[in-house]
C-alpha cells in the first residue's frame, strides 16, 4: 500500500539505515565527519534503527584468544580517513594500551578488543540511533506517480515509530546456515550460539562434544572446547582431508583491495566466477595456519601418550541428528565407504556458516520496484544503490548482499570504510537541491508515534 504525499509534509531524513553492525556504524561515522565539516545547507540528516537493545558483534564468537583475520588498519574509518578521530589507534590511545599495541607487534587484535573499538566507536555516534526498534515495513509515499520518500515503520515493544527517508542503506547482515531439515536447541548448536550456551555446562562434566565445519570458526570451537572442558572428547566432521589454510599471502590479499571492487563489477560473469573460484580460499572454508598447527601439534601428543581427546573424522558428513534422553545421537557417514558411525555427545555445534538475509525483504511493494537479474540477484549499481524503476526516485543502498556484483568484499570489513565513503557520495551527488533548504529534523522528534 502506497501513502499518497499530502500537501504539508513531515520533516525528512536524507537517509535512514535498518541495522546498526559495524558497516551502518561506519556509516553513522562517515556521516558525522562529514557533517562536522560543511555549512548548514550541505548537512545530511539520517536515523539508524537497530533491533539489539545495545550494539552487538558476533558476540557468541567472541572466544578469549580468538583473533581477527584482518589488519586493523581495516577498521572503520582508516582506509577512507586515515586522520578520523573514530581508528582503532585512537581507540587504544583513549583506553591507554596504545603504547603496549604498538609494543605487541602485531597487526590483528584479538577480537573481543575489536568488539569492544567497535561499541567504543557506535557510542560515540550513538545519537543517530534507536535501539531496541525493529524495521517492520517500509512503504512508499507518492506524488504524481513517483515514490518521493519511503516512510519506514519501526517497533519497540508495543510501540511504532513512522520515519521517512529519501534513501535507505541496508545493512540488516548475516544469518546463522543451518542444515536441512536441523533445528537449534540446547543441545544441537550454531557456532555464533556458542559463548552464550557453554557456560549452562559448567559442572556438568560433559564427555563429548561434536564439532561439524571446516571454516575458521569450527576450527576454532574445537580447540575451544578442547581446552576448557579437559575431560571430553571432541569429535571434528568435516568432508576434506583436513583443515585447509586462508591463503593471505600479499599478491592474494588484493582481492580485498577497493580496486579489486572496480575490476569485480566490470568484469564479465565469467571472470567473476573464476576470481571467485581462484581466491575463495581467502575467506571461505579454510583456516589460520597457526591454529591448523596447533591443533595437528595437540592431537599428536595425545596419540603419543595414548589419551586421545581430539578426533578428526574427515572425509565424511553429519547425516543425521537426533536427541535423546540428555544427549544428542549423531550419524557421521563416510564419503569414500559409506560406513555410519554413530556418536553420542553432550553437544553438537554447526560451524556451518552464514547466509545474507533478504536485503529486499522488508521493502513491500517497494521491492517490485527493484530490478533482478536472469538468476534472481538484486541489480545493483557500483555506488551499492539498487538498481529501480524510474518512478522509484528514492536511493536504497545495500552494505552486504552484493557478492555477486561487487565481489568478496561485500559483507567483510576489508573495504568497509571505503563503501560507506562511497554511498555518502552517491546520496549527496543524487540530493535534490530543495533538501538543502529544509530545516534538519531533531535526533528524538522525528516520525508519528503509533
Amino acid at each position: 500500500m502506497s501513502r499518497v504525499l499530502p500537501g504539508d509534509t513531515p520533516l525528512v531524513h536524507d537517509l535512514i539505515g535498518i541495522g546498526f553492525g559495524p558497516s551502518n556504524v561506519a556509516m553513522a561515522i562517515a556521516l558525522s565527519e562529514h557533517n562536522a565539516r560543511v555549512g548548514r545547507r550541505e548537512t545530511v540528516t539520517a536515523h539508524f534503527f537497530e533491533r539489539q537493545a545495545g550494539f552487538g558483534w558476533h558476540r557468541g564468537m567472541l572466544i578469549d584468544d580468538a583473533t581477527m583475520q584482518v589488519s586493523f588498519l581495516k577498521d572503520l574509518v582508516t582506509l577512507r580517513n586515515p586522520s578520523s578521530d573514530y581508528s582503532f589507534l585512537c581507540y587504544l590511545q583513549s583506553k591507554g594500551r596504545l603504547i603496549d599495541f604498538v609494543n605487541h607487534k602485531n597487526l590483528f587484535p584479538l577480537r573481543v578488543e575489536f568488539h569492544d573499538y567497535f561499541e567504543w566507536a557506535a557510542a560515540k555516534v550513538d545519537d543517530m540511533v534507536s535501539y531496541g526498534h525493529e524495521v517492520v515495513a517500509v512503504e512508499p509515499v507518492v506524488r504524481d506517480g513517483i515514490v518521493e520518500f519511503l516512510d519506514v515503520t519501526a517497533r519497540s515493544g508495543t510501540d511504532t515509530v513512522v520515519h521517512r527517508a529519501r534513501n535507505l542503506v541496508v545493512g540488516t547482515g548475516l544469518r546463522p546456515l543451518m542444515p536441512e531439515g536441523v533445528e537449534r536447541t540446547d543441545r544441537v548448536w550454531h557456532n555464533s550460539d556458542l559463548l552464550a550456551k557453554v557456560d549452562a555446562l559448567e559442572g556438568t562434566d560433559p564427555a563429548r562434544f561434536i564439532v561439524v565445519g571446516a571454516g575458521q570458526s569450527a576450527a576454532e570451537n574445537v580447540a575451544y572446547l578442547h581446552r576448557r572442558f579437559p575431560r571430553a572428547e571432541v569429535c571434528a566432521v568435516f568432508s576434506r582431508y583436513g583443515y585447509s589454510p586462508a591463503d593471505d599471502s600479499s599478491f592474494a590479499n588484493r582481492i580485498f583491495d577497493p580496486a579489486a571492487v572496480d575490476e569485480y563489477f566490470t568484469a564479465p560473469d565469467g571472470v567473476k566466477r573464476k576470481l571467485m573460484d581462484y581466491h575463495g580460499n581467502t575467506n571461505y572454508s579454510v583456516v589460520d595456519i597457526d591454529l591448523i598447527d596447533d591443533l595437528y601439534r595437540q592431537a599428536y601428543q595425545e596419540k603419543v601418550l595414548g589419551a586421545e581427546r581430539l578426533r578428526f573424522l574427515n572425509v565424511s558428513r553429519l547425516t543425521a541428528v537426533a536427541e535423546a534422553d540428555d544427549r544428542v545421537r549423531a550419524t557421521v557417514t563416510s564419503l569414500v565407504t559409506g560406513d555410519e558411525t554413530v556418536l553420542d555427545a553432550d553437544v553438537v555445534v554447526l560451524a556451518t556458516g552464514y547466509s545474507q538475509a533478504d536485503s529486499l525483504g522488508l521493502l513491500g511493494g517497494v521491492a517490485d520496484l527493484c530490478h533482478r537479474d536472469d538468476q534472481g540477484r538484486v541489480r545493483v549499481e557500483r555506488d551499492y544503490r539498487v538498481t529501480a524503476d524510474p518512478e522509484l526516485r528514492c536511493g536504497i543502498y545495500l552494505q552486504g548482499g552484493t557478492e555477486h556484483t561487487h565481489g568478496i568484499t561485500s559483507s567483510l570489513l576489508s573495504n568497509t570504510a571505503i563503501r560507506v565513503g562511497e554511498i555518502l557520495d552517491s546520496v549527496l551527488d543524487r540530493r535534490p537541491e530543495a533538501a538543502r533548504d529544509e530545516p534538519a529534523p531533531v535526533a528524538d522528534g522525528i516520525g508519528s508515534v503509533r
